[in-house]
């Protein structure tokens, strides 16, 4: 089964990276894309993933939308996209982003975002459905999900933010629910793809990304198709602060996170 848009005769001339180790020197700045949200990842990353896994005018769904940079790609590379977000305040700078600007026709035509908690399923149901009617689409073909590393930054005052949630287990189960309500609209034999880090606790390492990893692995009926570790630069949190990390890890017996993982599945039923 075909699932991109690749010319293989030329796989010479294919700009996607095939590594399991991803050196980025800094973060994709060009378009719409600022870095004004703590919680955004660098462009590049649903640039790669979306060219690898979809086709152009596929659905990319991404239950965890922030400050619309996998939208943003979508638009450049001409793919359609559903995103849903917890945070209010991102559906209105986003909406703002997209209808300040030329294209805004197409904005209502191939793009659908909505507020939504998405550990809810009948919300999750009821905008993703919206979405998916909108874009005269039955399902979507791929996934992205970037949650929040548990309470290390709190971008909301709901309850069911999971950037509330200070417990690893409680962050495991209401993770599983968002991906429930989100996988049913994937297409079986189709990807789609976590982007996780580690945190801190109790001053000692907590391998959240691994622990997101295995749950998916003992609840869902996939393949895990890669682990992709990359570099972390240009962190907002971070910027401008490297000398004062530094000496916090030197006096303390720590070491300064530089990575995250990208965990790439596919779905077999």
């Amino acid at each position: 089964m075909k699932f991109n848009d690749f010319d293989i005769k030329n796989w010479k001339d294919i700009k996607i990276s095939t590594d399991s180790l991803w050196i980025i020197s800094e973060r994709d700045k060009s378009g719409k894309h600022k870095n004004i949200y703590h919680g955004n990842f660098i462009p590049q990353i649903p640039n790669q993933l979306i060219q690898r896994y979809t086709k152009n005018e596929e659905v990319v769904f991404e239950p965890f939308m922030g400050s619309g940079t996998t939208l943003f790609e979508c638009e450049t590379l001409n793919r359609k996209y559903i995103g849903l977000d917890i945070n209010p305040e991102m559906i209105s700078y986003v909406n703002s982003t997209m209808l300040g600007d030329l294209f805004s026709k197409d904005f209502e035509k191939n793009f659908y975002i909505a507020e939504c908690d998405a550990t809810q399923k009948k919300e999750v149901e009821q905008k993703t459905n919206s979405g998916i009617d909108k874009l005269k689409s039955k399902s979507v073909q791929f996934v992205l999900m970037h949650p929040p590393y548990m309470d290390i930054v709190k971008f909301t005052e709901n309850k069911n933010d999971l950037s509330n949630i200070g417990e690893t287990d409680q962050f495991l189960d209401k993770f599983r629910t968002v991906c429930e309500n989100s996988l049913q609209y994937l297409d079986k034999d189709r990807y789609f793809a976590i982007v996780i880090g580690d945190i801190y606790k109790n001053s000692e390492v907590i391998p959240l990304s691994f622990y997101c990893m295995d749950m998916i692995k003992k609840n869902f009926d996939v393949k895990l198709k890669g682990t992709i570790i990359k570099n972390i630069e240009g962190n907002r949190g971070k910027e401008g602060t490297t000398g004062i990390w530094r000496y916090r890890a030197l006096v303390s017996d720590y070491y300064i996170f530089k990575h995250e993982y990208i965990f790439v599945f596919k779905k077999e039923s």
